[in-house]
């Protein structure tokens, strides 16, 4: 090397490794980086929005089987067809979204915990809800203490660890989204030296010839530019769209989760407040418990619908969101009278404004999650387009990037080679 340094073919063959070495190195830099962003983007969209999306379905679906299960009980002993129906999906859909993420998820990891507690305890609560069932048949008195036991396990048990899963299944979207997202910094600055080496290369030729261009060496710095505009533009396009995604997607699609999941739990104890008739009563002894709960509850759900239409985008988020508002406040003036006709000994006639067909709060709950369900669909199909687009905007390049990379190496040697011709 030291000896060939001291001749100009010896420099220009040092040269032309150097430079084929750098333009090689950007294009295998380029593609192992983005193979791995496009790997998230990839995991994003097919994978851990999904699983994320499962368990929030997991958690409704155990709260409104709850909620049915009690609509179903206050019906009396022949029961109510379309909560029993609803609670009987309620528990399959669970059942099947719980092997779905099983078979999707580490059993050691926290999700495959929080799975097994899941798949332990549902039995468990399916069990005493059909023993309550049971006794409310017979008429018997005990079928309002199994309901509220069984209440106690949703709410203790079933829900919390429900919420770890969701938990859990966000956090590793929040990664996956966070890696597309990472800035391929070292793919830009191997490819801001390969290029300077080249511009080099040729001002260098250049003065020592006065011939303006080298075709090979042109060819080269051409493709490396490429290469280096695609991946500039083509990963600041892919994180626009994932930015998108989390802000107008996935933030409403938390809020508006929280939201339904509320409402749900504010029906079940509104419907318990009747059940249990001021037998369960708050730690200090001095209001109901899940009339206390059902007004936590709803404060809980009118400051989410409020986040929720702040951060909806276009009047297809905005619309059900309002609607959904409406039928908030429906709900608590039709709870407040019920409440009075429950204090003023009227048990029949607070029952008719609980789970009556017409005007009555389960009417109300009813338009609640109809305009939340609609609420949630849009802002899915939000998210999974921006995501999609996001992982698009990255497809081909890897690739792309390699073939020019050989491409641009070709050039360069053949460049310095047509120099070293001239010695010969």
């Amino acid at each position: 090397m030291r000896t060939a340094a001291t001749t100009e073919p010896g420099r220009l063959q040092i040269i032309g490794a150097v430079l084929a070495a750098l333009v090689v190195a950007f294009g295998a830099v380029t593609a192992l980086e983005i193979s791995d962003r496009a790997t998230a983007a990839d995991d994003v969209v097919s994978r851990s929005q999904p699983l994320s999306a499962d368990a929030a379905s997991i958690y409704r679906s155990l709260a409104d089987a709850d909620t049915a299960a009690s609509s179903s009980f206050l019906a009396g002993a022949a029961g109510s067809g379309a909560m029993d129906e609803r609670y009987r999906k309620d528990v399959a859909l669970a059942s099947r979204l719980l092997i779905k993420a099983a078979t999707n998820t580490d059993s050691s990891s926290e999700s495959g915990r929080q799975i097994a507690t899941l798949n332990e305890q549902l039995p468990r609560y399916t069990g005493l809800i059909e023993t309550a069932r049971a006794n409310n048949r017979q008429g018997l008195p005990l079928g309002g203490a199994y309901l509220r036991y069984a209440n106690a396990r949703m709410t203790q048990d079933l829900l919390p660890a429900a919420q770890k899963l969701y938990d859990a299944e966000t956090a590793r979207l929040d990664k996956d989204d966070e890696d597309a997202r990472f800035w391929p910094l070292f793919s830009l600055a191997v490819g801001v030296v390969a290029l300077t080496g080249l511009v080099w290369a040729q001002r260098r030729n250049y003065r020592r010839t006065n011939r303006v261009f080298n075709h090979g060496l042109l060819a080269a710095t051409a493709a490396s530019t490429v290469v280096l505009l695609w991946l500039a533009v083509g990963h600041t396009v892919a994180r626009a769209d994932l930015n998108d995604a989390t802000a107008h997607g996935q933030r409403s699609l938390k809020v508006l989760n929280d939201a339904r999941i509320n409402s749900l739990k504010a029906r079940a104890n509104e419907n318990l407040t009747l059940v249990a008739r001021g037998a369960v009563l708050t730690d200090d002894g001095k209001s109901d418990k899940y009339e206390t709960d059902y007004t936590t509850g709803m404060g809980r759900l009118g400051a989410q619908l409020s986040d929720a239409h702040k951060l909806a985008d276009d009047s297809a988020g905005r619309d059900p969101v309002a609607d959904a508002v409406k039928g908030v406040s429906q709900w608590k003036d039709r709870h407040s009278s019920a409440s009075k006709t429950d204090k003023a000994g009227d048990y029949d006639g607070a029952l008719a404004k609980i789970i009556g067909s017409k005007a009555s709060t389960g009417e109300s709950f009813d338009q609640v999650d109809a305009a939340l369900e609609k609420a949630l669909g849009h802002e899915q199909r939000e998210f999974t387009k921006a995501a999609e687009d996001g992982r698009g905007a990255l497809t081909g390049l890897p690739i792309g990037a390699a073939a020019l990379a050989v491409l641009g190496a070709a050039g360069a040697i053949l460049g310095i080679n047509r120099r070293l011709s001239e010695y010969r």
